[in-house]
């Protein structure tokens, strides 16, 4: 299995990170992708990676709870200057969050428009984070159309229609702890979007899926979301990591 969105480095798992990265482990979870949030949490980010470099991977990119008016731009040259230091798998997570403060939706849309141009550039996927904004995202997406542009809706949770859109748009769905979830809704129409477009994540230290839900989330837990989509999809275990795993690589390699 491969966790496509989780935050390791978080002080969440300052106690235990290593204990919680060998649960990983040996659960088979065999690649971690951790997106960036700000440069405060760089160092610990990449750090981290150097420490697992055959299992663990950093984006790079700027969070839109931490486009903020007194730092937004030189948040944005960081990110740049990283950029074109080394490689990385995916300019993420990006994109528009409506749900903490909606004064700063001129400079998200700024903040997220050049990141989509630098990944257009470097011919690398974007990871999106959307949170009651899939209107406004669509709407940049739709602006900045470009066949280089692609990537995964990270912790998917809007509707068929929105779904269908992403797809269109040439992105795939990040499916986590939500499909576990009684009110997520998403496990109603999941079925009808092909295996193939989505990848697995957890988000965590957040959005544990039952029966963890509302206690700390980690990576060993992905297993849980993969039994949920068995269900759904009417596949075994196996075949559902096997896919989801084939997603995943051809999207960051």
């Amino acid at each position: 299995m491969i966790d496509t969105h989780t935050h390791l480095y978080a002080e969440e798992f300052d106690e235990d990170r290593k204990e919680a990265i060998q649960r990983a482990l040996d659960k088979g979870i065999t690649e971690f992708y951790l997106p960036a949030i700000d440069s405060e949490s760089h160092e610990k980010m990449l750090n981290l990676e150097m420490e697992y470099p055959n299992q663990i991977f950093s984006m790079m990119g700027l969070h839109p709870c931490y486009v903020k008016s007194e730092s937004w731009e030189k948040e944005l040259q960081i990110v740049k200057s990283y950029l074109n230091q080394r490689n990385f798998p995916a300019i993420g997570e990006i994109g528009i969050d409506l749900y903490w403060d909606k004064t700063t939706l001129d400079i998200q849309i700024k903040a997220f428009e050049q990141q989509i141009d630098w990944a257009i550039e470097r011919d690398l996927p974007i990871v999106i984070h959307t949170r009651e904004s899939f209107d406004e995202t669509f709407e940049v997406l739709e602006r900045k159309k470009h066949p280089k542009l692609r990537g995964i809706f990270h912790c998917f949770s809007g509707n068929l229609e929105q779904a269908k859109h992403a797809l269109d748009l040439n992105f795939i769905l990040g499916i986590g702890g939500v499909v576990t979830f009684k009110n997520g809704k998403i496990d109603q129409f999941l079925h009808e979007i092909p295996i193939d477009k989505i990848v697995l994540e957890t988000d965590s230290p957040y959005l544990a899926p039952v029966p963890h839900r509302g206690k700390r989330n980690e990576s060993s837990y992905l297993d849980l979301v993969v039994g949920k989509l068995v269900n759904i999809y009417n596949k075994d275990f196996s075949e559902i990591d096997r896919i989801t795993s084939e997603n995943a690589k051809r999207m960051f390699q």
